[in-house]
């Protein structure tokens, strides 16, 4: 089924998807779309936002890291980062906490120093999805591995938990759970790893203001992940209106409720990946990042036939994602 595959090129379709409705109001994205959102790629190539960008910043330092250890990542999703940051076409209205944080790495500060522990915005959230789709992972290592490369920006404790949700989310899928059952089993990973805290990973990244124990840091977090989760527990309970996700599981500015809105679209429309994308993309808030999240879980539990044929030649960044998903695919990597 090329699960791999799948999930990168779905992660840049609902990029692409959802770039153009990201700053429109849904009754705007209603009259330029109707009710379903958009539907087809748009340009040749098909423009990707930073989304896709650092999500690939991401793959190929997994590709090329020599084992899943902090030492080795680090200085390869360091210079992963710094290179895109200093890019001419890292043009893509990225978020505050990124550019904030990769310039602090670009000039030398330890991760510890440069990261935002304020925040827990979502940009850490979609460029996790590649650790789930590494062969050969156990899910502490997998869950070390996703926490630390949001932890490289976005140090809030919510923000590294929602990381490691959404790589696992993907694992799962790629290894064939059905969709409809992903939400209860991220949900019971929020209480299973509530004070557990992986300071190999992280190191002191818990001395934050007002927290007190590496305990009450990871509570903290996994606190607010498994709250978005029972909010989409109730969303998916009730009868479906076909409208604005946000209004259901919120707007996606922050890790929790990105992840819980794209998997809201995703379960509503598991049987159709493309009506999941254009869903996640009809939405009032952080449209991109939502629908990219929905493409990358819907990738997973679909493969690469779940995608129109002819859209795999018209998305940019196809080469490299081809190349990655090759690469996992075959076990090679």
């Amino acid at each position: 089924m090329r699960r791999v595959t799948g999930s990168l090129f779905g992660l840049a379709y609902g990029d692409a998807l959802g770039a153009p409705t990201e700053f429109l109001g849904y009754p705007a994205i209603v009259a330029r779309y109707g009710s379903g959102g958009p539907r087809d790629l748009v340009g040749d190539p098909a423009r990707v936002t930073d989304d896709t960008q650092l999500a690939l910043a991401v793959a190929w330092s997994l590709h090329d890291a020599d084992g899943p250890t902090p030492d080795l990542l680090e200085p390869l999703l360091r210079a992963r980062f710094v290179a895109w940051a200093m890019s001419a076409d890292q043009t893509r209205a990225p978020g505050r906490t990124c550019l904030e944080a990769i310039g602090r790495l670009a000039a030398g500060l330890p991760w510890r120093e440069a990261t935002v522990t304020a925040s827990k915005g979502c940009g850490a959230n979609m460029r996790a999805t590649p650790v789930g789709l590494l062969r050969g992972l156990d899910t502490d290592t997998l869950a070390g591995m996703a926490q630390f490369q949001a932890a490289l920006t976005h140090g809030h404790p919510t923000a590294v938990a929602a990381a490691e949700l959404t790589a696992l989310a993907v694992w799962v899928l790629r290894d064939g759970a059905p969709l409809g059952r992903v939400p209860g089993l991220l949900r019971a990973r929020c209480d299973s790893q509530r004070t557990v805290y992986r300071g190999e990973w992280l190191g002191d990244l818990w001395h934050q203001p007002g927290i007190d124990s590496p305990a009450e840091f990871t509570a903290r977090g996994w606190g607010e992940c498994a709250a978005a989760l029972d909010r989409l527990e109730a969303a998916l309970t009730a009868p479906d209106d076909g409208g604005d996700a946000c209004l259901a599981t919120g707007a996606g500015w922050v890790a929790e409720e990105a992840l819980a809105t794209a998997l809201y679209c995703a379960v509503r429309h598991r049987d159709d990946p493309v009506a999941g994308l254009g869903r996640a993309a009809a939405t009032s808030g952080d449209s991109d990042s939502i629908a990219a999240l929905a493409g990358a879980l819907l990738g997973a539990a679909h493969g690469m036939e779940g995608w129109p044929a002819g859209w795999a030649h018209r998305i940019e960044y196809a080469d490299q994602l081809h190349l990655l998903g090759t690469a996992w695919e075959d076990g090679a990597a």
